[in-house]
């Protein structure tokens, strides 16, 4: 019988650092200091300048919508965006918590964490 092919992510030794940080509510990137840019989804080689000596950088937790859109054929509805950090680098995650309606590109969001197949994902809610 084949195995039930999934969505899950599989931490392995190269990200144990920000599935270990995701437990404890802190959502890490990566920071090259050979071209001094920020990435994210973090990966060891920068797609910038392919440096291989990138450095793990903690996030403020805060960000900015710069796009959204809401799912509201769905059941329950939900919300998905672009979300820009501080930190310079932005990231596609969920708006939860809120009234979908009073969204806006430019609102400020915070950080959190839900549990999505046993994993602590990154999701924002209005700030």
């Amino acid at each position: 019988m084949a195995d039930k092919k999934t969505d899950t992510p599989v931490a392995d030794i190269a990200l144990q650092p920000y599935w270990d940080a995701a437990a404890r509510g802190k959502l890490l990137i990566k920071h090259c200091p050979a071209c001094g840019r920020n990435h994210y989804y973090p990966r060891p080689i920068c797609p910038h300048c392919f440096g291989d000596k990138t450095e793990w950088l903690e996030t403020s937790g805060e960000g900015t919508i710069y796009s959204w859109s809401v799912e509201r054929r769905a059941n329950p509805p939900y919300s998905i965006a672009y979300v820009t950090l501080p930190e310079g680098v932005s990231l596609l995650t969920s708006i939860v918590d809120c009234d979908f309606d009073a969204l806006s590109v430019g609102q400020k969001v915070k950080l959190a964490f839900e549990q999505r197949d046993g994993q602590p994902t990154p999701v924002f809610r209005p700030a």
